[in-house]
């Protein structure tokens, strides 16, 4: 754990240089990919276990309502977070394993063109690979959203976000910082040129 072994300005000024080594184009392309589906009337799915659940509910919270300006009659995005179904989630663990939560979900809601965006710290966990997997041979397109050296998402994923950071509570930071340029990015895209401000 980084900031068991750093004081509180050392560990401030550690986050700042891993927020450098984040690879812009990586988060300009997931922000093509977001922006695409939301032309093509595509449903983006988001995935996660721990805080990166967390950050999956999040993330779909604002890519639901802080990407609008006029909440009457501007064409939403199509925002799902499978981390949400807390009922679902525990049936499908309890009778047939955790690792089949994302995938079973995926099975009733999405459809091919749709896009799924797959948090995971490690790039390991089971049920999002699953998920992935079972996106990828089924017409979605996938993002592995990444921190250590991205493990087995980073590989099988169309697309990556990683940050390079051997830190589970560092990675999960530098994710959320990057979902918030998504953000106004795509308020600036889905509001118009007229946008400006902050997102609703």
């Amino acid at each position: 754990m980084l900031a068991a072994n750093l004081g509180a300005r050392d560990y401030l000024d550690r986050v700042c240089r891993e927020i450098q080594r984040i690879d812009a184009a990586e988060l300009e392309t997931v922000a093509d990919l977001i922006e695409r589906a939301y032309h093509a009337d595509r449903f983006v799915f988001v995935i996660g276990n721990g805080g990166s659940a967390s950050s999956a509910s999040h993330l779909c919270e604002d890519l639901n309502k802080c990407t609008l300006r006029d909440f009457e009659s501007q064409k939403r995005l199509k925002v799902l977070s499978l981390t949400d179904n807390t009922a679902g989630i525990m049936a499908w663990a309890n009778d047939e394993g955790y690792d089949r939560v994302f995938l079973e979900q995926l099975k009733t809601y999405a459809s091919p063109g749709d896009l799924l965006l797959a948090i995971s710290g490690s790039g390991n966990s089971p049920n999002i690979l699953k998920g992935v997997e079972w996106a990828n041979a089924h017409g979605l397109t996938t993002v592995g959203i990444t921190g250590y050296s991205g493990g087995t998402l980073r590989e099988v994923a169309h697309h990556s976000l990683h940050c390079p950071v051997d830190d589970m509570g560092t990675a999960e930071s530098l994710h959320l910082v990057a979902f918030h340029w998504l953000i106004g990015d795509l308020y600036r895209r889905m509001s118009g040129p007229e946008a400006s401000g902050s997102p609703a």
